[in-house]
Order: structure tokens, then sequence, then C-alpha cells
């Protein structure tokens, strides 16, 4: 355990600058994750006792602006933001219908303070 705790760590060290870059004034990384767990949670569905199905797909909605100052470092987030769902199912015992993604999108209009979140299943 103490080989993970140390990568979890470095890897925040190097995120929360990001964040704060990205969304200045505000550190929103906990809170992403915390709403992505939330929604991995809320949207399970239980197959039968011994099998949960919890949503793959993710997709982040960032306003404009936000998203733009993260373009160069979109894809380490979204791989960042992937495993700590995986580590999140993992430890609440989820199965995931197919590879789990994130995906960060430019919002489509100014109404985004923050972020919006979407989950979905998509089982290629």
């Amino acid at each position: 355990m103490g080989i993970i705790s140390t990568v979890e760590n470095a890897l925040e060290k190097w995120t929360d600058p990001l964040w704060e870059r990205v969304l200045p004034g505000q550190r929103d990384q906990p809170e992403v994750v915390a709403e992505l767990r939330q929604t991995c949670d809320d949207n399970t569905v239980i197959v039968d006792h011994q099998c949960v199905l919890a949503p793959n797909t993710y997709t982040l909605e960032l306003p404009p602006d936000s998203h733009r100052r993260l373009a160069t470092y979109k894809a380490q987030v979204q791989r960042q933001l992937g495993a700590q769902v995986c580590r999140h199912a993992a430890e609440q015992g989820y199965t995931f219908p197919g590879p789990v993604s994130v995906r960060i999108h430019a919002a489509p209009d100014d109404a985004v303070d923050q972020f919006r979140l979407y989950s979905g299943v998509d089982p290629s």
C-alpha cells in the first residue's frame, strides 16, 4: 500500500498546480474526483448478488476558457481521472461493461461556472 500512496501523493503534487492554473482561485480537482465517484455510485446497476455494473464513460464539461487553459495537459488529466474512477470502482467491487474513459470537453455555452459531468455506458 505504501507505493500506491507515494504515487498518489506525487500525482497530487503535479495536478494541484495544474488545476489552479485551469480554474484560478478554485481547487476543483478534489471536487471533480468526488463528483466522479458520486456519479459512479449513483448510476450503478445491480445485475446479480455478485455483479454491480458501473458506467464506464464520463464526460466532463468545463467552461471554454478553462478548457483552453487545460488543452496541453488534457490527455494526462483524463488518464488520471480515469484511474481515480477505476480505483474507486475496485474499492466498491463494481464491474465495468467496457474500458473506462473520461473525456474533457469545452461546454457548448458559458452557462457552466465550474464543470458539468455526464456518465454513460459504452460496451465496446
